[in-house]
């Protein structure tokens, strides 16, 4: 089902990840696409193609979504390309872990500056072009992180908590003009990072869970082509968790 026909949606760090995975559902839904990563390199080109297999159109554009005005810029040449902008997924994220006795001051600042502030640039960029047309839905990712913690993540945790006040506002602000937002709290995904962990850390994990699974980038791709669609016309200011029922 295109379920998403007709709709012109920007996705920011769709290179690879959950972020690639939610364009492709998006690309096969029926939306035509524009996709960012910080660099246009055979990543990015390669996941455009992959998605322009479908029969979407997809431009892929190189945009530090942590610059207020790449940002702005970014989604300029949206406008200009496509004439609106119908979805707006704030996926851009990074993390630099570490007990905060060893934390330094600049992996705070980056991951607050990459993870939340991105999230204010592409929203403010998106804003004016939503209100002319009285609609849109914005999808932010926040993490079940940032909703319970965790050790070693204290920066990770705090920028993912302050999109979830972020979203909740917004969806506030933006109401009565028939924008919605929401937000997205992944728990355990399988990704190229998690990938990196031992078995053991793993199997610890996936304990935790009850539905004893780990989850997969297409599991939170099938909730934000909800999000993005009709199905959800009623549904803003809410953080949906795809963790297996971890945040409990």
């Amino acid at each position: 089902m295109k379920m998403l026909k007709g709709k012109v949606a920007v996705i920011t760090g769709a290179a690879r990840g959950i972020g690639k995975t939610i364009a492709m559902e998006y690309a096969r839904s029926g939306a035509d696409l524009a996709i960012s990563d910080l660099k246009m390199d055979k990543t990015l080109e390669a996941a455009a193609r992959e998605m322009a297999q479908t029969g979407a159109r997809v431009l892929p554009f190189a945009s530090d979504a942590a610059s207020f005005d790449d940002a702005q810029q970014f989604i300029d040449s949206v406008v200009d390309e496509f004439g609106r902008v119908d979805v707006l997924v704030n996926n851009a994220g990074i993390t630099r872990d570490n007990l905060l006795m060893r934390m330094s001051e600049d992996d705070f600042d980056l991951v607050m500056k990459v993870n939340l502030k991105s999230v204010f640039n592409l929203t403010k960029a998106v804003q004016r072009t939503m209100l002319k047309q009285r609609s849109g839905s914005i999808i932010n990712m926040a993490s079940v992180v940032g909703l319970q913690g965790n050790a070693g993540q204290a920066n990770y945790a705090a920028s993912k908590s302050g999109i979830i006040g972020f979203t909740k506002s917004v969806a506030q602000e933006l109401g009565s003009r028939n924008i919605r937002c929401n937000a997205v709290a992944p728990g355990f995904i399988v990704t190229e990072m998690t990938g990196e962990l031992d078995d053991k850390v793993r199997d610890d994990w996936i304990s935790t869970i009850p539905l004893k699974r780990e989850g997969t980038p297409q599991d939170v791709a099938n909730v934000c082509v909800f999000l993005a669609s009709q199905l959800s016309e009623y549904v803003t200011g809410q953080t949906i968790s795809v963790d297996g029922g971890l945040n409990r």
